[in-house]
């Protein structure tokens, strides 16, 4: 019995290519905040936002009825952290009108503050709703007090609670509101 390697090594190789060709990728669609504030600091630099184990997966997470948060099936086009923090300092630069850039820090000078985010919950729900909860800290690099707030943003999922690009609108919307909060009780 002789076994060819190089049919079964193709055969591999095909199988592997189909696999990845199925893969299903959403991106949040971008929106122009339009709410303007002004803030106390020059510029601010957004360091990477973190999440919890779940959310920093590639997955969109669903939260059922009976509470389990289980996968939906589809990925996020970029990872959840990174989007998110590009998403956090393009709303934050829209509402001030100042330079605003994600960690790290690509100019000479140093940010005069800093927006720190910690995600403890973003995802679908069974009521229709994407959740997005925690906390936000803004560090002055020189003068001025450091602040804190907290956050629990909801926002309906328009259409089917589980359909993906329903619920990557309701993300892009709910970061938006997020970055409208921070701009209010921060800057």
């Amino acid at each position: 019995m002789t076994i060819k390697t190089g049919k079964i090594s193709a055969l591999c190789f095909v199988t592997l290519l189909a696999a990845c060709a199925s893969e299903v990728r959403v991106a949040a669609p971008q929106t122009a905040p339009e709410t303007r504030i002004a803030s106390r600091y020059s510029s601010l630099e957004v360091t990477e936002v973190t999440l919890p184990s779940y959310a920093a997966a590639e997955d969109i997470y669903f939260r059922a009825a009976d509470g389990a948060i289980s996968p939906t099936g589809t990925l996020w086009a970029d990872l959840p952290s990174r989007s998110i923090t590009l998403q956090l300092a393009r709303d934050l630069g829209a509402i001030t009108g100042v330079t605003v850039a994600p960690d790290p820090w690509p100019f000479r000078a140093f940010p005069a503050a800093k927006v720190d985010v910690r995600i403890e919950e973003l995802l679908a729900t069974a009521e229709g709703t994407f959740r997005l909860s925690g906390q936000f800290f803004i560090a002055p690099e020189a003068d001025g007090r450091a602040t804190a707030g907290a956050f629990a943003i909801e926002e309906p999922i328009v259409g089917k609670p589980t359909e993906a690009a329903a619920i990557a609108a309701a993300r892009g919307r709910a970061v938006s509101k997020l970055a409208e909060t921070i701009a209010q009780g921060g800057l």
